[in-house]
């Protein structure tokens, strides 16, 4: 009777440690994926600059990422304009949504075709970027990565 009861004692503790050590390792599995990387920049558009700035979103920004999307680093790009904003707030938000972080060598390597196509160089791209200047001011920005539920 006695050896019963320390078989039935020595099976529930066993069966309870077991649970324990189970309850951890199901703990570590999440319930969502990494999923693509989000890049917003806020835009405050200097006054009467508006069709410039637009002029140069429809072509070079929009170049640089078709080849981005040709390339298969960028899944979209948008801009967004912001409706009745308020002062300090943008007035357009500019999101490229990246398939993933890219490595340093992966980013010289499309820094090197987006010269390219543009005939242009780092030196160049510097100064036209300087020059927008007067077309608006970056307010800031934010990098964001989507979680996907599994």
């Amino acid at each position: 009777m006695r050896l019963a009861s320390t078989y039935w004692a020595t099976m529930a503790a066993t069966a309870a440690l077991t649970l324990t050590m189970a309850g951890p390792a199901a703990a570590q599995e999440s319930g969502y994926n990494p999923g693509t990387v989000w890049q917003f920049s806020n835009i405050q558009v200097e006054p009467g600059q508006f069709e410039k700035y637009v002029d140069y979103l429809a072509g070079n920004w929009r170049k640089i990422n078709e080849l981005g999307k040709k390339e298969g680093m960028v899944v979209s790009y948008h801009v967004f304009t912001v409706n009745n904003s308020r002062h300090g707030e943008p007035d357009l938000i500019l999101a490229i949504e990246y398939k993933d972080y890219f490595s340093n060598a992966q980013q010289l390597a499309f820094q090197k075709k987006m010269e390219a196509m543009l005939a242009s160089d780092a030196h160049k791209l510097d100064a036209a970027a300087g020059e927008r200047k007067v077309l608006r001011k970056v307010l800031g920005g934010m990098e964001l990565q989507e979680l996907q539920f599994k």
